[in-house]
């Protein structure tokens, strides 16, 4: 049995919320033989190729790094079996065959962002926060042929703030994730992990958190405000929720509800053109303090409102 400094681990992420992972464990004394991530993207006005925030880490780190255009072409699998990895590890990565996931002997964990087998998918962070949670957490699991449906290994709980939106519960969950990683793979170094199966959970119990599309970020202001407020927190800042004022498209990031009888139509607007732009709800008025026009900057609503004619 390997200790956790011999264990030859792979570890495959792409953006920032994979660095922590990848840190934490460099940081812990981890023998990382290589890095996976995705290959270097044109970005910015001049198109530059970017490398991935996972790749900027690893070449600081002086870490070998991969970045297969396919996962399943023959000369990458031939690298990867040449690592001898006893433990592979994947922190916000895309769908992986099981010809990888399933070739080093101790297996592929992955860490989540929810309390499996609650919100299973690609948003479980922005879906608990839209649907007015007040508890999420991380958890390591083993990779399996569905997604996110592999035997548990550790959970940790994270509360959900009234003030939190997805940026901020994000961050937090980027910590808790990898400090909950590092726990894990000594758990399993040291052989003292139970695996939990998620083979007999009811189904119609679960929540799930598909992939968020554009047509999914539409403020419905038929909805009652209390439910547009963790809408708006859930989608905030990216992808941002998104409504027409006139016959322009604005993103909202930060809204206050205020519950009040009216007969205004709901999705109707109101503006003193100085210090208030706020939108009719069912049961009250949405108070915009954050937004961004097309085509502008993101600004707080007394700033947009000096060159707003409504």
């Amino acid at each position: 049995m390997k200790t956790f400094e011999q264990l030859n681990i792979v570890f495959f992420g792409t953006p920032d919320f994979a660095v922590a992972s990848l840190s934490a464990l460099v940081e812990a004394g981890a023998n990382i033989v290589a890095v996976v991530t995705a290959p270097d993207k044109p970005a910015g006005r001049g198109m530059q190729l970017q490398a991935s925030a996972v790749k900027q880490y690893a070449v600081n780190k002086g870490l070998p790094v991969l970045q297969p255009e396919k996962m399943k072409s023959p000369e990458f699998l031939e690298q990867l079996k040449n690592l001898n990895a006893d433990l592979q590890i994947v922190v916000a990565f895309r769908m992986m065959p099981e010809v990888v996931w399933n070739m080093p002997p101790m297996g592929t964990i992955n860490v989540h962002g929810s309390l499996l087998p609650q919100y299973r998918g690609a948003a479980p962070i922005n879906r608990a926060i839209m649907n007015g949670e007040t508890e999420t957490g991380v958890t390591t699991f083993k990779l399996k042929q569905q997604i996110d449906t592999g035997n548990i290994l550790l959970q940790e709980k994270v509360p959900i703030l009234p003030e939190d939106n997805a940026g901020t519960l994000h961050d937090k969950m980027m910590v808790a994730g990898a400090e909950l990683l590092v726990t894990t793979v000594k758990g399993l170094a040291a052989g003292t992990l139970e695996e939990i199966p998620q083979d007999n959970v009811d189904e119609q119990t679960i929540k799930h958190a598909p992939k968020i599309f554009k047509e999914d970020t539409v403020i419905n202001w038929e909805r009652p405000g209390a439910e547009i407020n963790n809408f708006v927190r859930g989608l905030s800042p990216y992808p941002a929720a998104i409504t027409k004022l006139g016959d322009k498209m604005i993103k909202v990031y930060n809204i206050t509800f205020k519950s009040e009888s009216h007969s205004v139509a709901p999705g109707k607007y109101d503006t003193d053109n100085t210090s208030y732009l706020r939108f009719a709800a069912k049961d009250g008025w949405i108070y915009i303090n954050d937004l961004q026009q097309e085509g502008k900057k993101r600004m707080p609503v007394t700033d947009f409102l000096r060159g707003f004619r409504g």
